[in-house]
């Protein structure tokens, strides 16, 4: 047994329509790993019932498994808005919001958030996940930290990119791994907000506002 099988042993199950959605993720979607799976997405659900937001922002979509399991911690009348830019997307997420107890709970954007967030000029975020387009991190930053209440939490994906931010000079080709370095940089010089990194799967920083 590995230590990834004992883990997944050992927390929360992962429920049986979460468990559907991944083996679909995996049969239709170009890149089925990206989808946070159990681990990653048990771990999202505590992180947002500790927090208790009302609301909530998702950047990057993908297949909706994040945003389901954000979605279940929500109370009350709580809400997840989340971003998806591939507008190719949308039939195959749609289908698996409407299908969970939380479609009333959850929705969905299509475009680009960097574009669609700032027309949402009455809206604080309590709770904020990025898994979008790593060489946009710092853009996606700067856009979240003044529309963010103070004592929230930004949680962002990948910030570990395969080992690879720890190259000293990444490939001038290698734009992601630039744009996440430029993003690790950036926040842990940041003064406004505490933060850590979790080597969890490709890496999980979480972000507290202050």
């Amino acid at each position: 047994m590995t230590i990834d099988d004992y883990i997944l042993r050992h927390i929360d199950p992962e429920g049986e329509y979460l468990h559907a959605l991944w083996r679909d993720t995996q049969l239709k979607t170009s890149y089925g790993q990206m989808a946070s799976g159990h681990l990653q997405g048990r771990l999202l659900k505590m992180l947002v019932a500790m927090v208790r937001p009302r609301r909530v922002l998702e950047l990057g979509t993908f297949s909706g498994y994040s945003a389901l399991c954000m979605a279940e911690a929500l109370e009350g009348d709580a809400e997840l808005h989340t971003f998806e830019i591939f507008d190719e997307q949308e039939d195959f997420i749609r289908h698996w919001f409407e299908g969970s107890p939380y479609a009333s709970r959850l929705h969905l954007h299509i475009g680009d958030a960097l574009q669609l967030v700032p027309q949402m000029t009455d809206t604080l975020w309590d709770f904020a996940f990025i898994d979008a387009d790593k060489r946009q991190y710092v853009e996606y930053y700067e856009m979240l930290l003044p529309r963010m209440r103070s004592g929230g939490f930004i949680v962002a994906d990948n910030t570990l990119w395969y080992g690879h931010v720890a190259e000293e000079h990444p490939r001038e080709s290698d734009a992601q791994t630039r744009g996440i370095q430029a993003f690790n940089d950036l926040v842990a010089a940041d003064t406004r907000v505490e933060k850590v990194i979790l080597p969890l799967r490709d890496g999980l920083t979480l972000i507290r506002v202050l």
